[in-house]
């Protein structure tokens, strides 16, 4: 079995003064306060660095702002958070924006900004942020957290290993998270920030304006298009293409709906149906950079 790679933690600790009693325990941070503090940080960051609706990031300009800054002090607070009293709702809420905001912040780290997150080595493996003493690197917290420790559709083996002690902090699977995450890619979904309290409307919202970009409908050419990310985690969504088509339905236009039952009904009857999967654009979400008309 292959060794993980070194992680690259991006918070660790701020230069401190000198305390009377150095060898006291810090006080737990309470991660809904931490959380609400970091979404009003990237929600700054945001309407002044990202592009309208979330879509692009501009990098330079973020890794210079004071606003920044204050955002990666803020960060080296997450290991000491305490992550015990978390809802499950503020618990999904809070690893989202993690996920989101540690992709953003590793990206903004680099002075040399890649044409594609796949030319990192290792980006999703090894981009970590140090919470409540344990480390999640972005393949931690989508995987292990947020898809309910299922394995990567590469792996055969989950995240977390029986005895790992981050297992506690798992979320039960809930597929829209695949419309909130933001993985770096012009064809990733658009950046939002999440609570727990608007949490299953957001997710709602999310998952129909990706569908709505995404998904297609062609009864004239009996052909169904679907985003790669279908395809990808298709055992999270069912067991087939089928599955997934009948997942997407609720989330699509009215008229759109219409067209999926009669491409439905056809794939069931006759099988004549081409369901196809779209390109992934794996550019990097630059600020400006349009998606690729296929």
């Amino acid at each position: 079995m292959a060794s993980s790679p070194e992680p690259s933690i991006l918070n660790q600790p701020m230069p401190q003064k000198p305390v009377a009693n150095p060898g006291q325990t810090p006080a737990k941070v309470s991660a809904v306060e931490l959380s609400k503090k970091l979404q009003k940080c990237m929600l700054r960051l945001k309407g002044e660095y990202m592009g309208n609706e979330g879509q692009g990031v501009d990098y330079e300009k973020l890794r210079l702002s004071q606003q920044f800054k204050e955002y990666e002090e803020l960060t080296s607070q997450l290991q000491n958070v305490n992550l015990t009293d978390l809802s499950e709702n503020e618990k999904k809420a809070f690893f989202i924006n993690l996920y989101n905001a540690l992709t953003i912040h590793g990206l903004a780290r680099m002075e040399a900004l890649p044409d594609s997150v796949l030319n990192v080595q290792q980006f999703w493996k090894k981009t970590s942020y140090n919470v409540a003493g344990h480390t999640f690197s972005l393949d931690d917290i989508e995987h292990g957290i947020l898809r309910g420790n299922k394995p990567h559709p590469s792996s055969m083996n989950p995240p977390f290993n029986p005895k790992d002690l981050r297992l506690k902090f798992v979320c039960t699977l809930d597929p829209r998270i695949h419309f909130a995450l933001v993985c770096g890619a012009v064809s990733c979904p658009v950046i939002n920030v999440y609570t727990a309290e608007n949490l299953d409307r957001a997710l709602e919202d999310a998952t129909k304006n990706f569908c709505k970009q995404e998904v297609s409908m062609f009864t004239e050419t009996d052909e169904i298009w679907l985003s790669k990310i279908f395809q990808w985690y298709m055992d999270d969504f069912g067991k087939t293409d089928l599955d997934v088509i009948k997942w997407t339905i609720p989330y699509l236009e009215l008229n759109i709906q219409e067209r999926a039952w009669t491409l439905l009904a056809k794939l069931q009857s006759y099988g004549t149906v081409d369901v196809k999967y779209n390109e992934y654009d794996w550019r990097l979400n630059r600020k400006g950079v349009n998606p690729l008309i296929l």
